[in-house]
């Protein structure tokens, strides 16, 4: 089944390269959002999840704040059945 993943992220926030990292790893295709340079972007992840700071990962609607391994993979798995 096909994903859509999201990251939110900003080229000098550290935990933002972990999960692009980690998506890399398992080969997860993703759409990288640059929210310093989209501010349209920015507000949009600001009204879907009321955070403000990055990364935020959004897989299928669903919403992972920072660097939540486990919480990723389960969605990830979840959609893989």
């Amino acid at each position: 089944m096909e994903r859509e993943v999201i990251v939110y992220s900003t080229p000098t926030c550290p935990w933002c390269q972990v999960v692009k990292k980690h998506l890399d790893e398992r080969g997860i295709a993703y759409k990288e959002v640059d929210v310093s340079s989209d501010q349209q972007a920015a507000m949009d992840m600001i009204r879907k999840t009321g955070q403000q700071a990055v990364p935020v990962v959004d897989i299928d609607g669903e919403h992972v704040i920072g660097f939540d391994q486990e919480k990723i993979d389960q969605l990830l798995a979840a959609r893989e059945t």
